[in-house]
């Protein structure tokens, strides 16, 4: 019985990078064909299901839903969409800095979790759902309001090819005033992005002028993997 409650939470702590690879595997087709702001709202409603599932394990008596719910959470965190949204709706000047962002809320959220995760705190045996149901809440929060958001203005010129669309979208993100400069770099982009071919994940392993840079990222993920912070 201990070897098989081992195994059952292996799997339910490793379900969730099954669920991030899935999610993140399948992130460039969506976000092409229904845009990021979209997708962003698709991943809100999949997490809110996934905190609700694992919320109400305790009352079901079901292991199987906390499985379920880990893996709804890998797929919905796990597709690259925040840093790009924040980044590309963010003006020139401020770019750097709101995606820098992204990383100081993820570090943010997890010392968050940590810290409620004590028994102190819902940690104990009463109040572990609502801990695993916690997740949702950004979700919600996110679902509500970025409806009053418009969708991404480099979406809207490089794959609809809708410049009045591009432009209302810069207008209410930035203010009235000359956005020109702005469009210029979108356009410049675009030309680049179809001149530019889209390597597979195998061409760019086998691809020769690609090979350090593959190294030195493979190396800096594993040793950030190793070094213990997952422990802490």
């Amino acid at each position: 019985q201990q070897d098989n409650l081992l195994f059952l939470w292996s799997i339910t702590v490793s379900i969730f990078g099954v669920g991030g690879l899935l999610g993140s595997s399948g992130s460039r087709y969506l976000t092409v064909k229904f845009g990021k702001k979209k997708c962003l709202l698709c991943n809100n409603v999949l997490m809110i299901v996934a905190a609700a599932v694992m919320g109400c394990s305790k009352i079901s008596q079901s292991f199987e839903m906390i499985l379920i719910g880990r893996f709804m959470c890998g797929v919905s965190l796990c597709v690259p969409l925040h840093h790009q949204y924040v980044g590309e709706i963010s003006p020139r000047k401020l770019r750097g800095f709101a995606n820098s962002t992204s990383s100081f809320f993820w570090s943010l959220g997890k010392a968050i979790g940590q810290i409620s995760g004590q028994r102190e705190l819902l940690g104990s045996r009463a109040l572990w759902p609502m801990l695993m149901a916690s997740c949702g809440l950004p979700a919600l929060v996110q679902l509500v309001t970025l409806p009053f958001f418009p969708e991404s203005p480099p979406y809207l010129l490089m794959q609809k090819g809708d410049q009045e669309g591009c432009k209302k979208a810069i207008r209410q993100l930035w203010g009235e005033g000359q956005h020109q400069a702005e469009m210029d770099d979108i356009m410049k982009e675009k030309a680049k992005m179809e001149n530019t071919k889209i390597l597979s994940v195998l061409e760019l392993v086998k691809e020769p002028a690609f090979r350090w840079q593959l190294y030195m990222i493979v190396t800096l993920t594993a040793t950030i993997q190793l070094c213990g912070i997952n422990a802490v």
